[in-house]
């Protein structure tokens, strides 16, 4: 099964996306870059990543386990949406237990159906 929680198998859910197809939502972006950060795919998240504020490279935490994806809201972020929130909680394990990160994403694109990426 997909990491995104989606119930899916990883072929037929975020495996596309992380192969070079867009995601059709701002929703379907913020899983596919919460399965990339499990399979620590650097490629997927640079390239979906605000290039104007994106880093130069990422690194991953070995001591992270990514357990699971809840989304809390979306708001907007649809096909004809050119701005969309999301927000979740990524819940993960560690050493010293478990614990959450919970945030609110922005998400935008162009005029003209570019692609979704990751503001803030």
């Amino acid at each position: 099964m997909c990491p995104c929680g989606s119930g899916k198998p990883y072929d037929q859910c975020c495996g596309p996306f992380h192969r070079g197809a867009n995601p059709p939502t701002a929703e379907h972006l913020m899983r596919a870059r919460y399965c990339a950060f499990t399979r620590e795919d650097c490629d997927f998240l640079l390239r979906t990543w605000d290039p104007r504020i994106r880093p130069d490279s990422l690194t991953f935490d070995n001591a992270i386990t990514w357990t699971h994806l809840e989304i809390v809201k979306s708001v907007k972020g649809q096909q004809s949406d050119y701005m969309g929130m999301v927000h979740f909680r990524a819940h993960y394990l560690t050493p010293q237990g478990p614990g959450v990160q919970e945030e609110r994403s922005r998400f935008v694109r162009q005029e003209g159906g570019s692609p979704w990426i990751y503001v803030d």
